[in-house]
């Protein structure tokens, strides 16, 4: 680390259970954040603030004026562009030492499963269940550990999972592969910093983990009720007879 580095991350290394060490390990480690959208945007920005060395971007769609209410890695010059680009041009500004990936097309199949493996961590900041259980599946298959979040209304929730460790569940354990409900932000909004308060615990989920400091929000589910600003947690168990990751461990 470099005098320019000691001095960007000197508060966190001021905390004893990061120090030197642990930002070290931020420093090199690699994350995939899947969706640049309302959770992706500050999750990307704070993890790239934070010093995690590399960052893999991936969203297939462009900046419409539509999201720049709560996408706030995107600006209003940045209406048309892909997602994934715009999103890095934000964290280069943020931060220029961290490298940087634009994934700029639909991950599926053995590229999803080939960009995870190249991951230490996983965000999930997508907005329908068909990635969202395509995602788990390839974190089981190569045991990453994934950070999930999920916003809609005044409602937000995040959870992770670490498969192949221990007897912890994976999202498939949470929801069944199919009876997808059609709800998304696009047909019922969702109210602006909502977006902003999951996707900032999700790249404190992923620091947790990338760092080996504090307990991860493992088998458990965190619900906020926005509206009336109530917390409240579900513990998660692991479904023997899940399809994904039944027999996994």
């Amino acid at each position: 680390m470099n005098d320019n580095q000691l001095l960007r991350y000197s508060r966190q290394i001021l905390l004893p259970q990061i120090d030197v060490e642990g930002q070290e390990k931020l420093l090199d480690s690699r994350a995939l954040i899947i969706g640049l959208g309302g959770l992706g945007s500050p999750a990307a920005m704070y993890l790239a603030a934070a010093g995690v060395g590399s960052l893999a971007l991936n969203d297939y769609d462009v900046v419409e004026i539509s999201n720049l209410q709560r996408q706030i890695a995107h600006g209003t010059e940045n209406i048309g562009e892909p997602k994934a680009v715009s999103a890095r041009k934000a964290l280069e500004r943020l931060n220029p030492d961290v490298r940087v990936t634009e994934l700029t097309s639909r991950l599926e199949g053995a590229q999803l499963e080939q960009e995870i493996a190249r991951a230490d961590v996983v965000l999930d900041c997508s907005d329908n269940f068909t990635t969202r259980f395509a995602v788990n599946a390839a974190c089981v298959r190569t045991r990453t550990p994934l950070v999930s979040g999920a916003v809609i209304r005044f409602e937000g929730q995040l959870a992770v999972f670490t498969p192949g460790v221990g007897n912890n569940p994976c999202y498939n354990c949470l929801y069944a592969d199919h009876g997808e409900l059609a709800e998304s932000c696009v047909q019922t909004g969702v109210l602006a910093p909502l977006p902003g308060i999951i996707g900032s615990l999700q790249a404190l989920e992923a620091i947790k983990l990338l760092t080996g400091v504090g307990e991860p929000l493992v088998g458990r589910l965190l619900l906020l009720d926005a509206l009336s600003m109530e917390w409240n947690q579900m513990i998660l168990k692991r479904n023997p007879r899940c399809p994904t990751c039944a027999g996994s461990a």
